[in-house]
């Protein structure tokens, strides 16, 4: 009898073991799962990403129930205003004196890249939406640091290769003047002399110009059939308008924008950017899955979301159920489970982290749309190619990551 009740006791042990022990052994630190998004929210690329990047995690954390294995998940947000320094300061705060575990987005590049050092050096968990230099996930890369919406390469080699099929083979950039606006300008070089085109010159534009018009006219007097565009939201606008004015289109030579969010369009209006060629790693009316979550952002935010924004709503999903299967908030196993995780969300169809960080996607080339094809609100985008997420990324031999295993 005693053994009988012994063999029942083993057999209820190890029935507790399989179905609710795993909850009852899981880490969390501090009681709470705490989520920080910092980027820019009041100024030039506020409109793609900004409070935008604050909805989408909040969304996340909805759809995943408020809670991880029976822990509140919170979410806090802070304007880094573009300076690194802000930057860093509010991260140090959120690690040091807040116990937050993750940081979302990191807004530009500039403060992506201070960022990333003060997460690596911490082992703090950085779901990159926002910065966009290839840097995270070469030189710069770090074990807890993923890019996750996009990078200077990805965008470069879209809309290059496409202009480039199209014979538009000589090329003069306009280009920000800081590491973003340099990698841009230097990828989108590459794949240009890689398929037999010239560079005929560039100039450099202090970062939240106002006028255009001196560069524009150096572009127009070289006689590029493409003057590109490597500069970011209010930037890549205002130069826009400006081309437009000068009449440059109508003479002949093609304005190309390197980096665009589909916030950009709606700003400028599709009269004004009507037949550009953009590369995205995401758009709103693709699919069903991108269109019901992107309605549902939409009604929270008055605009749909970016491939920045949906960036976030992507990340923030894809470690929390990370969290949840590693049975801990701690930065190292759930770096190791998301790692070995494919992504699937209305962003991502059956992506993969890298082991430099990169997470690969396909990306699409699209242009956008005349007013006249345009059939509802935010029907902007015509999809037209699609670049392979191994064509997007660069290579892992040219890779300056430590993380990368080198062969010979």
């Amino acid at each position: 009898m005693r053994d009988e009740k012994s063999r029942t006791a083993v057999a209820a042990l190890i029935a507790w073991t399989l179905l609710g022990g795993a909850t009852a052994f899981a880490q969390i630190s501090d009681d709470i799962v705490k989520l920080g998004v910092t980027n820019d929210q009041a100024s030039i690329y506020s409109a793609a990403g900004g409070f935008g990047a604050v909805v989408a995690t909040r969304m996340a954390v909805e759809d995943f129930g408020g809670t991880v294995l029976g822990k509140k998940i919170e979410v806090v947000f802070a304007d880094n205003q573009n300076k690194p320094d802000i930057g860093v300061a509010i991260v140090r705060r959120w690690v040091d004196a807040e116990k937050v575990d993750a940081i979302v987005d990191g807004g530009s590049s500039a403060v992506g890249m201070a960022i990333q050092s003060v997460t690596r050096d911490t082992n703090k968990m950085f779901l990159i939406s926002g910065s966009g230099t290839h840097a995270l996930t070469n030189q710069n890369c770090s074990p807890s640091g993923f890019q996750w919406s996009w990078d200077t390469y990805g965008v470069a080699a879209g809309t290059a290769s496409e202009l480039m099929k199209q014979k538009l083979d000589t090329w003069f950039f306009i280009t920000a003047d800081y590491t973003f606006g340099h990698l841009l300008e230097a990828q989108a070089t590459e794949v240009v002399q890689k398929h037999g085109g010239r560079v005929l010159g560039s100039v450099r534009a202090p970062f939240n110009t106002s006028d255009f018009s001196s560069f524009l006219l150096q572009a127009q007097s070289s006689g590029a059939k493409v003057i590109a565009l490597a500069t970011a939201g209010g930037d890549t606008t205002n130069a826009l308008k400006q081309a437009r004015e000068f009449g440059l289109s109508k003479m002949g030579q093609k304005v190309a924008a390197l980096f665009m969010n589909i916030t950009d369009v709606d700003a400028l209006g599709l009269d004004a950017a009507q037949g550009l060629i953009i590369t995205t790693s995401f758009y709103w009316d693709r699919t069903e899955a991108s269109r019901n979550f992107s309605r549902r952002f939409f009604e929270k935010h008055n605009r749909m979301p970016t491939f920045l924004t949906a960036g976030a709503y992507s990340a923030v999903t894809h470690y929390l159920n990370a969290v949840k299967a590693a049975g801990s908030d701690d930065t190292t196993k759930v770096a190791e489970q998301m790692r070995k995780t494919r992504i699937n969300d209305p962003m991502t169809e059956n992506g993969w982290i890298r082991e430099d960080g990169r997470v690969m996607r396909d990306f699409y080339v699209v242009q956008v749309k005349k007013p006249e094809e345009s059939k509802y609100p935010w029907d902007y985008y015509k999809v037209i190619g699609t670049v392979p997420a191994e064509e997007a990324a660069l290579p892992l031999s040219r890779s300056e990551c430590k993380l990368v295993k080198k062969t010979n």
